[in-house]
């Protein structure tokens, strides 16, 4: 027999053996035990998490030739044809290559006929929302007079991008990531079957990486089976899914805790020696500096069963709850930077040294509001030219627009101030303020405080800067266009004229 993947071997094939659903199959179970049926169903939900499980198992209950019921026999020819995948009246589709409504319109005139075997048809539609409008407004006219024959399941990962008028004639229904407790707990069962070995540390790193979907998680399962020979250990995991062991996160904050710079920079040769990813290592130390914040803060809320918890609470207990918190934006920030750095042990080693210089040294709480303007005004560098300085910052979306479109009022000692037009008063939210500043702190090497107004812009800004340009460059190739010998020869040839607005500037 060949091999079959685990993802396919331990597939869910009724309720009971569905986990992480608990608030959707309550609800179903319910409705078929009260033989109350909707003729549409709509399962949202990231990937892996169930939803054509799900759809293939109440397909099950509604044909099983025991009756409609929500526990199917699963040995009638029904309930065994759904599992095999070759039953006549279910049919499942792919939107994502099914989007025409040419295709659409076929399938749905299939369905006025009665089922040749079950007692319902049934139509899954898998990622529904890729359909083409067209074919949306073809599915409507069933949708809002269905055969009794005949129920719609639709899943999606996006369901943001299905019409209103879709949406409000299904039964709709969330599904939930998986929790990674739910995930370990699965894979405790299905490897002592598969007569596999394992220790408690590898699960949960498979758990994790799979990010609640159980379907990536035995995907995941699979390979590291393969990559271990057949055992399952947490080195090995981690070998294969290239994560960093948390022990060295844990130093390194130790590290910054105790303002220990040569430490730091002998931990980042050791992971590079080891072909540690830089990337991956900064984004499990965002995670461990949330665990430390949760046990300054919520204490209850830190899992009890968590390895190296002992040394989380201590680094709790030494680190400075702001420090904690400018330590995971640095985090994130030089993770976005990576790709920008000289290297990525370069880039990793700089995000950990800028922990060390914004962490402030003897400095008590309720002093860190009076720090000296001397020592502010050493750390930024900053001749004034807002615009100039906005062409450098590494923004996107808001944060951006909020940059190029504001005016510099003043800056004074780390402190700036802004204004925007009222026009544009949405970009003074707060959110976008935060984000700006955030970046503004990392580029100038030092603590930045930004406030943004509404008013009257008087002056330039990046934007209306960069408009004048265009409308320099634009004007100059107009010019150039309109006094070519060439150009005026077929003028003067063909009594033609130059249209302005069809001339663009040559591409850099």
């Amino acid at each position: 027999m060949t091999y079959q993947v685990l993802a396919r071997k331990w597939r869910p094939r009724d309720f009971a053996s569905l986990v992480g659903q608990e608030h959707v199959v309550k609800a179903l179970r319910h409705a078929l035990a009260e033989q109350r049926l909707h003729h549409a169903y709509l399962f949202t939900g990231t990937r892996g998490v169930g939803k054509t499980t799900l759809a293939r198992i109440l397909a099950k209950c509604l044909n099983c030739e025991t009756g409609i019921t929500p526990d199917p026999c699963g040995k009638c020819s029904a309930c065994t044809e759904i599992d095999a995948g070759r039953f006549m009246d279910l049919l499942e589709v792919d939107a994502a290559t099914n989007t025409k409504v040419e295709e659409m319109r076929e399938l749905l005139e299939r369905a006025q006929y009665a089922p040749t075997h079950g007692r319902f048809k049934v139509y899954v539609i898998d990622e529904v929302h890729m359909l083409s409008n067209s074919a949306f407004n073809s599915m409507l006219k069933t949708l809002e007079e269905p055969p009794a024959h005949v129920k719609f399941i639709l899943a999606t990962t996006d369901p943001q991008k299905i019409p209103v008028t879709v949406l409000s004639r299904c039964l709709q229904f969330n599904l939930k990531q998986m929790p990674r407790a739910a995930i370990v707990a699965r894979l405790e069962k299905i490897l002592p079957e598969e007569k596999i070995a394992f220790d408690a540390e590898a699960l949960a790193l498979i758990a994790r990486a799979a990010a609640g979907s159980m379907r990536d998680a035995l995907s995941l399962l699979d390979q590291a089976i393969a990559h271990g020979e057949g055992r399952l250990n947490a080195v090995g995991v981690r070998e294969m899914l290239g994560t960093v062991d948390e022990t060295y996160l844990l130093r390194l904050l130790e590290a910054v805790a105790a303002g220990d710079g040569p430490t730091i920079a002998a931990i980042a040769d050791e992971m590079q020696a080891r072909s540690l990813a830089f990337g991956g290592a900064l984004q499990d130390l965002a995670s461990l500096l949330l665990r430390v914040t949760l046990a300054q803060t919520v204490p209850a809320a830190l899992e009890q069963d968590i390895p190296e918890r002992e040394r989380i609470v201590a680094l709790a207990h030494g680190l400075d709850p702001e420090l904690v918190q400018l330590c995971y934006q640095i985090a994130l920030q030089g993770r976005e930077d990576l790709s920008l750095a000289p290297d990525e042990h370069a880039g990793f080693l700089m995000t950990l040294l800028r922990m060390l210089v914004f962490r402030p040294d003897g400095v008590a709480v309720s002093e860190k509001k009076q720090i000296n303007k001397i020592e502010i005004q050493k750390k930024i560098a900053f001749d004034g030219d807002w615009p100039a300085l906005v062409q450098h910052l590494p923004l996107s979306g808001g944060p951006k627009e909020l940059a190029r479109n504001s005016e510099l009022r003043s800056h004074d000692n780390g402190v700036f101030d802004l204004v925007v037009q009222k026009a544009m008063g949405h970009l003074a939210g707060e959110s976008y303020r935060e984000k700006l500043q955030a970046v503004l702190t990392t580029h100038l090497g030092g603590p930045v405080k930004l406030r943004v107004s509404t008013g009257e812009v008087r002056g330039a800004t990046a934007s209306t800067l960069d408009a004048a340009d265009r409308g320099a460059r634009q004007e100059q190739a107009t010019r150039a266009v309109k006094g070519d010998s060439f150009v005026q020869d077929l003028v003067n040839l063909f009594d033609g004229r130059v249209v302005d607005s069809t001339i663009r500037e040559k591409q850099r």
